[in-house]
């Protein structure tokens, strides 16, 4: 099988990623040739001996900067091994905050490449290379090793044939700006909580109906901030009229 996107993480922890080869649908998708994944030890492209990866930075302070050279070395080799410039990203909280259009995006690249730091960061002149900085969130980690694999983990979920059901994927959080609605299973009645009754009718039109107004619901009561932003269609408008409706006769 063609793999439908080659990523390669550059790191002086590679061992790190080893969490994406081991576990889960997306390791089935490396095993299987969907996905061509490599973690890249940087100091495998170091110059000197001792394979150094680190030094003071110029102008004083506290901490040590990582080496332009060998994300360069890196970089090069990748890029002849494509035949193309590959898409690199830097983990960084300088960058944009991630989030699912982004993920979409960098599922349609196919050679991408995550330049993970450590200590006080890379040295600046890697920026030359560099297509787009990305952010998990406002704090600081310890490296850039768990930012890229959320990245990672998020973006392939787009890729087709990673996620076996590619309808649980459309109708995940975030998808369609909005969160997800509730999930039940077994048994129908636990601890005194019954499921709602709509979801035995199997009705599937007014499940659909009702899965949507629970989306929307969730939106709301969670995330306004994600409902406010949110541009409403004709029924989903509809739906907003009868939650605020259910919610003032629970209120009374």
């Amino acid at each position: 099988m063609k793999p439908k996107i080659k990523i390669r993480t550059v790191s002086i922890f590679p061992e790190m990623f080893k969490i994406l080869i081991e576990n889960g649908v997306i390791s089935k998708s490396i095993k299987n040739g969907l996905i061509n994944f490599e973690a890249i030890n940087l100091r495998d492209y170091t110059v000197d001996k001792h394979k150094v990866t680190d030094k003071p930075g110029y102008g004083g302070g506290a901490g040590m900067v990582m080496l332009a050279e060998p994300f360069f070395k890196a970089y090069e080799h990748f890029e002849k091994e494509v035949n193309e410039k590959p898409y690199v990203i830097l983990t960084s909280p300088m960058g944009k905050t991630l989030n699912n259009e982004m993920s979409k995006k960098l599922a349609l690249k196919k050679n991408l490449m995550f330049f993970c730091g450590r200590y006080e960061g890379i040295d600046n002149r890697v920026k030359s290379i560099i297509d787009e900085e990305i952010s998990i969130g406002d704090y600081i980690l310890t490296g850039g090793e768990i930012p890229a694999l959320v990245i990672i983990d998020s973006l392939l979920r787009f890729v087709p044939g990673v996620v076996g059901d590619q309808e649980s994927v459309v109708n995940d959080s975030f998808y369609e700006g909005l969160l997800d609605y509730s999930h039940y299973t077994k048994p129908e009645e636990l601890r005194g909580y019954k499921i709602p009754e709509v979801l035995k009718s199997g009705n599937h039109k007014n499940i659909a109906y009702f899965r949507k107004k629970d989306s929307l619901l969730n939106t709301i009561m969670k995330r306004p901030d994600l409902f406010i932003k949110k541009e409403l269609t004709e029924e989903q408008k509809k739906m907003v009229v009868e939650i605020i409706e259910e919610l003032s006769k629970d209120a009374e």
